[in-house]
């Protein structure tokens, strides 16, 4: 069976795009970290499981990599959804949270990548798609680090769509808008309002929108589509 492996699926997008790609007859696997709880049951309701990784960690990656083919035999699709985000003046970030931040956002977006790669060139077939951010594309005041993070994701997914687009692999980037999920539970009301104002669609993204343009560039209908940044943000930036 044809299986979707989405990491930091216990949050609002990594949730929906494991629930669309489910639609779309995938085997879903859910990675989760530290926040579990109902994971597996929502997991096994889409008819598929969850797997726990730290992905700051280059081995616990490793060892996924490894539980999830010995259950599934093949993985068609990596969602590289997981990220970690922090706030602040750039002088304000100290060194250990930049180290995990990059740690997390890139190196375990590539370090799934190398996991998950070498049995889809076996097979001449595959997707990678990776979340970045609109920050990623335009920077942000007061995210530097995060920003800079999703910029590498960025780059990332340019330079290995050329890498194995001999093998038959595609790998794209989606780079969301201001989404409404419990991430943005910080902000107050008027904040909200403001952010919607501020995109020209008048409102602020949902999770489904951006599983929605997740299962798009998994389908075989953007076959002739890899290396691409596709900003699904209410036109909040337009590039």
């Amino acid at each position: 069976m044809r299986t979707a492996v989405v990491t930091g699926a216990s949050g609002g997008i990594g949730g929906a795009i494991a629930q669309r790609l489910a639609q779309d007859g995938y085997l879903p696997v859910l990675h989760y970290n530290s926040h579990g709880e109902g994971i597996h049951e929502r997991a096994e309701a889409l008819g598929g499981f969850a797997v726990q990784a730290d992905l700051g960690d280059a081995d616990a990656i490793a060892a996924m990599a490894e539980t999830v083919l010995a259950r599934t035999g093949r993985v068609d699709v990596l969602v590289n959804n997981a990220a970690v985000s922090v706030s602040g003046l750039l002088t304000d970030i100290d060194a250990e949270t930049r180290r995990r931040l990059f740690s997390v956002n890139v190196l375990g977006a590539i370090e799934c990548a190398r996991a998950f790669l070498p049995q889809m060139v076996r097979r001449k077939e595959g997707v990678i798609l990776n979340i970045s951010s609109m920050w990623g594309q335009a920077g942000a005041s007061c995210e530097v680090d995060y920003s800079a993070s999703k910029a590498a994701l960025i780059g990332f997914t340019r330079a290995l769509a050329q890498e194995v687009a001999p093998s038959g692999i595609r790998v794209n980037c989606i780079a969301p808008g201001v989404i409404r999920t419990p991430m943005l539970d910080c902000y107050d009301a008027g904040t909200l309002a403001a952010l919607a104002e501020e995109t020209p669609l008048g409102r602020l993204g949902t999770p489904e929108d951006i599983a929605e343009a997740a299962a798009f560039l998994c389908h075989y209908r953007s076959d002739f589509i890899t290396g691409q940044v596709l900003g699904v943000n209410g036109g909040f930036v337009m590039y």
